[in-house]
């Protein structure tokens, strides 16, 4: 599911509406990402880019049916039985949230592989990052 609301979810309010969820009992972990602007930037933790200058803010966008694809590509992976996401969108500042991603499924190794899946797939081809710097 994707989460359009503009204001930031409660984790503790997703788990307890993943918990009431008929596929709750298949369940034996959650997981969560929670992305944040940093200051550093990207090609100097990405690529070693030591001379890359730090980032004030940030400018956010996604394709709204790109995300709903790879959510629903993450709820066909093996052992998945509960995915939300929440995208923030805009200009943010240093420490707003991103995203709020949870996965809910039945074992570690599915549970993290869909986790890093869903989280690429909305990194790498859904969403439009441009940081900005002083």
């Amino acid at each position: 599911m994707l989460d359009m609301n503009k204001t930031v979810p409660s984790v503790d309010a997703w788990l307890q509406e993943a918990k009431q969820d008929p596929d709750s009992p298949k369940a034996g972990m959650y997981l969560v990402h929670n992305g944040i602007v940093r200051q550093t930037a990207k090609a100097r933790v990405r690529k070693g880019d030591e001379t890359a200058a730090d980032v004030t803010g940030m400018e956010f966008s996604y394709d709204e049916e790109k995300v709903k694809a790879a959510i629903a590509d993450a709820k066909k992976m093996e052992g998945i039985f509960h995915v939300r996401v929440w995208l923030n969108s805009g200009r943010l500042e240093i420490g707003d949230d991103i995203m709020f991603v949870l996965i809910g499924g039945d074992i570690r190794p599915h549970v993290i592989d869909a986790l890093q899946t869903l989280v690429g797939t909305i990194k790498n081809e859904c969403v439009v990052e441009t940081e900005i710097t002083a």
